[in-house]
């Protein structure tokens, strides 16, 4: 199992405001290529993101599955890209002091030809790509919150 984490410089409820909106997934999700629909229960367990992965014109059309949540705290996935596999992904959110949160991802390969692999072959792609994903959602965190809070960038 990889995992990453980061401070953001916002409350745990901008975090999770950024993870309970469905469309934003490929803005933050790294390999994620397009959106192209969000069951109207999303982050509710068992609602999906149905997405692409990978570039153009040789993205995967796929899903992502919610499999536990609690709003405000953590987020738990499935994430597809069949033929290359499924992935189980944890986005938990730690208050760190006055509006800031320790945001940790986890992600752990749970079926297809990546399993085979070593945790540390597999940690070889997921830290750095989870590290980028973990910075983009810290941006679209701090600027939903900075636009709620009506402060000026």
């Amino acid at each position: 199992m990889s995992e990453v984490s980061r401070v953001v410089d916002v409350p745990p409820d901008a975090v999770f405001a950024v993870l309970a909106d469905g469309w934003s997934y490929a803005s933050w999700v790294v390999g994620s290529s397009h959106i192209r629909d969000v069951d109207e229960d999303w982050p509710a367990v068992g609602s999906r993101i149905h997405h692409s992965v990978g570039p153009w014109p040789l993205h995967i059309q796929d899903v992502t599955v919610v499999k536990a949540v609690e709003p405000g705290v953590s987020l738990s996935l499935e994430a597809r890209g069949w033929p290359l596999g499924a992935a189980a992904v944890e986005v938990t959110l730690l208050p760190r002091g006055e509006a800031k949160t320790e945001v940790r991802m986890r992600e752990s390969v749970v079926r297809g030809p990546g399993k085979v692999l070593p945790e540390a072959v597999q940690a070889l792609v997921a830290k750095p790509r989870n590290t980028e994903a973990l910075a983009r959602l810290a941006d679209l965190a701090t600027g939903k919150y900075t636009d709620r809070k009506g402060t000026q960038r």
